[in-house]
């Protein structure tokens, strides 16, 4: 029979003991890429209701079929919905981000080296947008696991976000 850990409910959840809390969560997918795939990929495997969010109808036919293809932000964005920007390279950047920011998202981030100023700072500001909604914005996304691959940068940004979500700093700090 199978013991029950009242003492630490995350390790009864682990033994398939007690059932894991469910939330409800969004994650956007900014921009159709590789590491978005994964990212949505993965998101689900995390109880994440996955959508991409491409403004490209070219580039959006090339998605994936299982996740939802949006080219605006959706309706009923809230504090249940985390934002990831998976490309600072692309012409529709300031504006998407602009669009994304008049939404109440609990969180949202564009990829990118963290030497350099992202793009998106001067596309927002050209833009007409606040400092302080630009500050909304975080730079860099997930966490310093020396990502390398698409797979890989997709982990450390889906970890990243579930220890922001949970109050943590990531890594091996308890």
């Amino acid at each position: 029979m199978a013991q029950i850990h009242e003492h630490d409910p995350s390790c009864a959840v682990a033994h398939g003991e007690a059932p894991s809390e469910t939330v409800d969560r969004t994650l956007v997918a900014v921009f159709a890429s590789p590491v978005a795939e994964f990212l949505l990929r993965y998101g689900a495997d995390l109880g994440y209701r996955g959508v991409l969010l491409e403004p490209d109808a070219d580039r959006a036919a090339g998605a994936a079929p299982d996740v939802p293809v949006v080219t605006a932000p959706p309706d009923g964005l809230d504090g249940t919905a985390d934002v990831v920007v998976t490309d600072h390279h692309r012409p529709e950047l300031g504006p998407v981000l602009r669009d994304l920011l008049a939404h109440p998202v609990r969180w949202i981030g564009v990829m990118g080296n963290p030497r350099h100023q992202g793009p998106h700072v001067q596309a927002l500001t050209d833009l007409g947008v606040s400092g302080e909604e630009i500050a909304r914005v975080h730079r860099p996304v997930g966490l310093n696991i020396g990502s390398r691959t698409p797979p890989e940068i997709a982990l450390a940004t889906l970890a990243g976000l579930i220890a922001d979500r949970n109050g943590r700093p990531g890594g091996f700090e308890f």
